[in-house]
């Protein structure tokens, strides 16, 4: 049910029957560790390119999401997928492999949720009974596409980001036992004119910030309806400036309840510069450490606000600026 100008309601309230997060060897030895299903040894997985390799992560992900539900690939009636990759080729290969009826999305680093929007959606208008929704990158070949090769050893500036290499997914059903998606806002373009590739936290920060006021207004409710607000991937210098952008619009967004999938995914003492960034960062820490945290009783209520550089490198090439999105879902056990 459409809520205000930009938000549905999920009177159903779809169940996340199962998930599951995959993360590479640099996010095995950080701060959520414990919270990966699957950590793989190397950044390679037994391919010859690291394309090929973030496919097999998303095949591990998915698969093992499917697994954790008591579900076959059969029983699954449409797939969600997003990436960073050119035409989105980590999910269309995923897909062929899995042979699931298919939804590319792309929304960058926001695809995790709007993935989970749409898969409610599918859910709520009884369009399905089994979605599978998911979203990776792969920090060698993100690099390799939007910045520069690792091999080329460039220098990275402070306000930098390190790509998550992982994937993570989720299967919605009707009914059963696991989180709920209750409401989603889905957000609008915002453009702020920076073109740096490597401040990208600084250019989502205003989307992720005009989305959860959207969210507030549409359902006539603030921060403290939840036990946390989590952007995706906005790291250290977007979530400094989301909180000013919060100050500044008079928004009451206490500390203790507002962070980062960035901030939260990487140990103080890793080299991730600001934070961690890309699909699988707020897919892997909502589908792995949020959703256990939930499922432990540790938190009731969450609302995750991934967000998106909807950037490519001919935009970059054009020396175009980086239009950003936002998109956010709540989570209740």
């Amino acid at each position: 049910m459409l809520k205000g100008h930009q938000s549905w309601i999920f009177e159903s309230k779809p169940t996340i029957i199962s998930s599951a997060a995959v993360g590479g060897p640099f996010e095995g030895n950080g701060a959520l560790s414990n919270d990966f299903d699957i950590i793989t040894e190397d950044l390679w997985l037994g391919q010859d390119s690291y394309e090929k390799a973030e496919k097999v992560m998303l095949e591990h992900a998915c698969n093992r999401a499917i697994e954790k539900a008591n579900l076959q690939k059969e029983d699954i009636n449409f797939f969600f997928s997003g990436d960073l990759m050119n035409q989105i080729i980590t999910s269309s290969f995923a897909a062929r492999t899995l042979a699931i009826p298919y939804l590319g999305i792309f929304g960058a680093c926001s695809s995790s949720m709007e993935g989970l929007a749409l898969a409610a959606q599918l859910i709520e208008s009884k369009a399905a009974k089994y979605v599978l929704t998911s979203a990776s990158s792969h920090n060698a070949a993100a690099e390799k596409q939007f910045r520069y090769p690792t091999d080329y050893g460039v220098q990275r500036p402070p306000t930098a980001q390190w790509t998550v290499t992982g994937a993570g997914a989720a299967v919605l059903a009707e009914s059963g036992n696991g989180p709920k998606v209750t409401s989603a806002t889905i957000g609008r373009v915002v453009d702020m004119g920076i073109s740096d590739p490597y401040n990208v936290g600084a250019a989502m920060a205003p989307a992720a910030v005009d989305t959860i006021e959207a969210h507030f207004r549409d359902l006539g409710i603030d921060a403290t309806h939840y036990d946390l607000i989590a952007t995706g991937d906005l790291a250290k210098v977007g979530h400094e400036i989301a909180n000013a952008l919060f100050k500044k619009h008079k928004i009451n967004m206490p500390e203790d309840i507002f962070t980062d999938c960035g901030l939260l995914i990487y140990s103080k003492d890793q080299p991730s510069f600001c934070g961690g960034s890309g699909c699988a960062c707020s897919a892997t820490v909502t589908y792995g450490h949020l959703l256990n945290r939930m499922r432990k009783g540790e938190l009731k209520k969450i609302l995750v606000v991934a967000t998106g550089a909807l950037m490519s490198p001919i935009s970059f090439q054009q020396k175009e600026s980086i239009p950003c999105v936002a998109h956010a879902v709540s989570i209740e056990m």
